[in-house]
């Protein structure tokens, strides 16, 4: 329904009393029939305001218009006729009034859009990226993220485009495309395209941009109630194209800006956009058939995001070109998966109760209708120091505990000795020599020196997936669905980083070639591996914290205590695994967490998570218990934190209780 401003009595109401509209506006046209014609009619209209009375700190919210639509007459007496008593408009007014109320009551009651994630571990989240961000059995919503105008390419200037000229490798001589291509083409406004006529014909894709108040911690915070408890997650949305209205197309070709190098570039949510719109279409709308694949070409000064867009995919580069033969299942397993952290990635809920997620069953009904081998293992790495290696041995022992058939790989450097080595095979490794891989902005003979050599998993190449643990976590359930995700995958951190304690990843050459180029330039956070990991995947897919739960209490609540450690001692258990952060199980005396004797490690004492790895430690052969000894230097030093402690004289007194362990004397 159209409307003229100049017909209309306007009647605007706010929640928020900035627009000027307010007060009721009537303004009469002039008309030169005589005959009186009186009519009228009611329309409703949710926007965002754009109105020029709003000051730069005003909020953009939505306001609510009620038109009433007339015509009058020229002829004055006929106006005299028409013109109301006041009882008369203070009636009208009442009714236009109860009708805006009506109108929103209404819209304040309508319920919100349901849509429900898949339990088949081998379609999780398979769902549109606009439509499957929230679970309406426990109240999940979305919030519209506010747009900018449509970037409708249709309607550039022509007179102002640039010529856009094909890179070398697309000309038909090059052999990597033929004639009568489809081609769609991604941010190109302002372009002139000509010159791709040659080839096939150019469909220009529409979409929204993504306003510039759109945030990446908006994307990837650092906190989501995975619990369930508030019920009231609101997570943005990243608009997409409309994929019906286009055909199926054999080349998607976009233009992504490149920051770099400006602080965070990385982390640009238009940046992000334009890489997914691409993925998406090829994905949707790329043509497929048995001498036929779809293609992706960017144009940008910045590499693409490996996160999406895999090296090994890389066809040709040239210049500012990339152009892709991406691989379709992979591709399609990371869009269809909920963008950015805000929503899990693996749910783990049942629907309706707090029942842990049976991941185990759903995997295996998966895996039934799997004919081949997956080539997919567990590994961990080892170097520099034999500290580790009782750690090592626990991890294995309770992967295998769990039931899981995959491989379970071990790096390790030359300096684990052949003794270790054999109770580590003997414990269930798979072990492989590496050489260490040095960081080269680490101290010399600092404990993040050589950290970087976990960047050799990468290496693996004869497997398809890894599914990285760190040697100070245990595995209580079984953790094989985990392969179903793609990389990166892995628990949130702080901030809008994942942790690399438990991570999924995909071994590749190219890629760990990637990393060896940018060891020079990238600057680590936290001066390791997962500062350097997380400024390479910048996009990442959340799992939730009982796959890698960390043993550390930064809140230092009643609540939060109670919480970790019911879930910590829970029997049959209801955590994944736990990552025993701080001083670790095997370093302190089994009477109790050695954390509590020195200031700065409280945060990571618990009782209860330290007897959970002695319990699991009791189960294993001798011959390998006996790899978890203490040193001599190691007895003298919880000596002294004992003694410290008992100086400072921490209330829970943990210094006072007598020490049992039989590893004290042997």
């Amino acid at each position: 329904m159209r409307f003229h401003k100049e017909n209309l009595i306007h009647c605007t109401a706010s929640p928020v009393a900035y627009r000027d509209e307010e007060l009721i506006k009537l303004r009469v046209p002039r008309r030169n029939s005589e005959n009186l014609r009186y009519f009228w009619s009611i329309a409703y209209r949710e926007t965002f305001s754009t109105s020029s009375s709003r000051t730069a700190t005003s909020p953009e919210v939505p306001y609510f218009e009620i038109f009433l639509r007339f015509t009058i007459p020229d002829n004055p007496n006929m106006l005299k006729l028409v013109t109301p008593s006041k009882s008369l408009v203070i009636r009208i007014n009442l009714v236009f009034l109860s009708c805006f109320l009506v109108l929103y009551a209404t819209l304040l009651l309508r319920p919100p859009s349901t849509a429900v994630y898949h339990e088949n571990p081998a379609s999780y989240v398979r769902c549109s990226l606009r439509d499957c961000h929230h679970k309406a059995e426990t109240n999940y919503k979305m919030k519209a993220v506010l747009l900018e105008e449509s970037v409708d390419m249709n309607r550039s200037n022509k007179t102002s485009r640039r010529k856009m000229a094909r890179p070398s490798f697309l000309n038909v001589s090059s052999g990597f495309i033929g004639r009568g291509m489809r081609i769609g083409m991604v941010n190109m406004e302002g372009e002139d395209l000509s010159d791709w006529n040659s080839i096939g014909k150019t469909i220009r894709v529409s979409f929204e941009k993504v306003s510039e108040y759109f945030e990446w911690k908006d994307l990837f915070p650092e906190w989501i109630d995975e619990e369930e408890e508030m019920h009231e997650t609101l997570c943005p949305e990243i608009p997409m194209p409309e994929y019906e209205k286009y055909g199926y197309m054999d080349i998607i070709v976009v233009k992504i800006p490149c920051k770099f190098p400006a602080e965070g570039w990385g982390r640009d949510v238009f940046r992000l956009q334009l890489h997914l719109i691409a993925a998406n279409m090829v994905v949707r709308r790329g043509r497929r058939s048995w001498s036929r694949k779809p293609k992706v070409v960017v144009f940008s000064s910045c590499r693409p995001m490996m996160e999406i867009f895999r090296c090994d995919d890389l066809v040709a580069h040239d210049g500012d070109w990339w152009y892709y033969q991406p691989d379709i299942k992979r591709l399609e397993q990371k869009v269809y998966l909920p963008v950015g952290t805000c929503s899990l990635a693996l749910p783990l809920w049942g629907k309706g109760n707090d029942e842990v997620y049976d991941a185990e069953k759903n995997i295996r009904k998966s895996m039934s209708r799997s004919r081949s081998k997956k080539r997919e293992a567990y590994a961990t790495v080892l170097h520099s120091s034999e500290s580790y290696v009782c750690g090592a041995i626990m991890l294995a022992q309770t992967l295998q505990k769990t039931g899981t058939k995959r491989d379970l790989i071990l790096l390790i450097d030359t300096t684990i000795s052949v003794d270790k080595r054999n109770a580590l095979a003997a414990a269930g490794w798979t072990i492989r020599i590496i050489e260490r891989i040095r960081n080269p902005r680490a101290e010399k003979d600092s404990y993040n020196e050589y950290n970087y050599s976990k960047l050799r998993l990468w290496q693996l190449t004869d497997y398809d997936k890894i599914i990285f643990i760190d040697s100070d976590i245990v595995v209580l359930r079984n953790l094989d669905v985990v392969f179903s995700f793609p990389q990166m995958s892995a628990v949130g951190n702080d901030n809008s980083i994942f942790n690399s304690g438990i991570m999924v990843i995909e071994p590749s050459n190219c890629t760990f070639m990637h990393f060896m180029q940018q060891t020079e330039e990238i600057i680590s956070y936290n001066g390791g591996d997962q500062g350097f990991l997380n400024e390479i995947f910048v996009y990442w897919h959340r799992l939730p914290r009982r796959v890698n739960f960390l043993k550390n209490f930064w809140s230092n609540t009643t609540v939060e205590t109670s919480m970790k450690n019911q879930l910590f001692g829970a029997d049959p258990p209801k955590l994944y695994a736990i990552h025993y952060l701080g001083l670790k199980p095997w370093a302190c005396y089994r009477d109790y967490d050695c954390n509590w004797d020195i200031g700065d490690q409280r945060v990571y004492a618990s009782d209860v998570a330290h007897r959970t790895w002695w319990k699991l430690h009791d189960t294993i052969d001798e011959s390998l218990q006996k790899h978890c000894k203490l040193t001599k230097q190691r007895k003298i030093e919880l000596k002294w934190d004992r003694m410290q402690a008992k100086k400072i004289g921490f209330p829970d007194e943990h210094w006072k209780i007598n020490v049992t362990d039989p590893r004290r004397r042997g």
